[in-house]
């Protein structure tokens, strides 16, 4: 468990951490209290976005008044046009090690710029294939790939090492997404001799330091499939002040015996994505890199920060399987940051929002920090509507942050108190028993 005193001295240093990088340090405080650290995060990173703009005020997408190389933090920028021809020179999100060598990283304006030139490249460079999707991949990608890349055929798999095992007459893909469940991730790991051209892993949900995505790494690598990491940077990797909209695409080279052909179709792949990012508009802004990626400092702080909200995750769905057990939807996602609560009625998306925003509302006027907020890996607990696509309803999300453990749980407790009671209400206005199945 963390103390309240031990979360604010670590809070503490992560203000410490992002007033270091500006050129004018504020007036730092301790903070006294959760809200006085949230919001004292906030205030800094909008100094450095606004400190950036004021040095660099010529920076705009064609570079006429810089003939040098611009910088954010750590990394460095060239380029002409910047939507067309940006290069991005810095260190790599992800903490790698020795093992895995990264082929080339092409930066975009958010995760799914990043997914969605990707399979845009994909279908450039095959007229048809088959993309394997586990249960509770992520909702946006699939419906990008239904109504947009209609050459990749989408198949389901329920998630039996078998099922990647059989062989099939066309190319096929496995979405490897870290927001799947638990039991899905550990069977796909299981599978031998997967049949397999290309495993498009979204790490999003994980920490870059992940031993997860090692774990696919060595699978992937043993098997010597192809592997393309995705990812959004707004989430995990910006000490939960989303300090702007940054995706990726890490093409990995796993082993060097691999065949020639294998590693000529990932860099035909790359070559394609980077013609899909220029066309769609979909390239990073420099200003949107978080100048305090990089240091040790911050790696440091980013692994005590989701190994908080980890262990706040681990409490949580053991809380709500007790508590909530009739009205969970999933409590035991792979990545542990988040789990979903299904309303005993089958609502739509309005419906479901107007819920989470419900509860949300009552739980602030009660002095509790829970906001309406539609992501997770904030310092706040947040609630949102959510699609299950394992289950194919819409359900409410609680992203679990990482608040001192007797706060958290008290909120925890407050949720469930709040849930059962308004789904209570909601059966006896229909007329319904409060117990009726669903």
């Amino acid at each position: 468990m963390e103390t309240i005193e031990a979360y604010l001295h670590r809070k503490y240093a992560e203000l410490a951490l992002l007033n270091g990088f500006l050129g004018t340090p504020l007036a730092l405080r301790h903070p006294i209290s959760v809200t006085e650290a949230i919001e004292q995060k906030f205030h800094i990173a909008a100094a450095l976005k606004a400190e950036h703009a004021l040095h660099d005020w010529a920076l705009t997408e064609t570079a006429w008044a810089h003939p040098g190389r611009l910088r954010a933090g750590p990394f460095e920028f060239s380029y002409d046009y910047q939507r067309a021809d940006l290069e991005v020179r810095g260190p790599s999100f992800y903490q790698f090690g020795n093992s895995v060598a990264a082929k080339q990283t092409i930066y975009t304006s958010s995760g799914m710029a990043a997914i969605s030139a990707l399979l845009l490249a994909f279908a450039r460079l095959a007229s048809e294939a088959d993309i394997l999707v586990l249960p509770g991949s992520y909702g946006e990608t699939l419906e990008l790939i239904e109504n947009h890349v209609r050459q990749l055929r989408i198949v389901p798999v329920k998630g039996t090492p078998s099922e990647l095992a059989s062989r099939a007459g066309r190319p096929r893909i496995l979405l490897f997404d870290s927001c799947m469940t638990a039991a899905a991730f550990e069977a796909t790991l299981r599978c031998a001799r997967p049949h397999l051209d290309l495993v498009i892993f979204d790490t999003t949900c994980f920490s870059t330091g992940s031993g997860r995505i090692r774990r696919v790494l060595s699978w992937a690598r043993r098997w010597e499939i192809p592997v393309v990491l995705v990812r959004s940077h707004t989430k995990l990797d910006s000490l939960g002040v989303e300090y702007g909209r940054l995706g990726s695409a890490v093409f990995v080279a796993c082993e060097k015996h691999n065949a020639a052909s294998k590693q000529q179709r990932l860099e035909d792949l790359a070559r394609e994505m980077r013609n899909a990012v220029r066309l769609f508009g979909g390239a990073a802004l420099p200003a949107h890199f978080p100048p305090y990626v990089g240091t040790n400092a911050y790696r440091v702080l980013t692994d005590k920060r989701v190994a908080a909200i980890l262990r706040n995750g681990r409490r949580t769905a053991r809380y709500f399987a007790s508590a909530l057990a009739g009205s969970s939807a999933e409590l035991h996602f792979v990545h542990g940051l988040y789990i979903t609560l299904a309303p005993k009625r089958m609502l739509d998306d309005q419906q479901t929002k107007q819920m989470a925003a419900d509860l949300c509302g009552d739980l602030r006027k009660a002095g509790l920090p829970l906001r309406h907020a539609g992501s997770f890996g904030f310092d706040f607990g947040a609630a949102e509507w959510f699609l299950d696509t394992a289950r194919n309803r819409h359900v409410v999300r609680i992203a679990v942050p990482d608040l001192p453990t007797p706060l958290w749980d008290e909120v925890a407790r407050a949720v469930g108190q709040w849930w059962s009671a308004h789904e209570g209400e909601r059966f006896r206005s229909a007329g319904l028993p409060v117990n009726a199945p669903v």
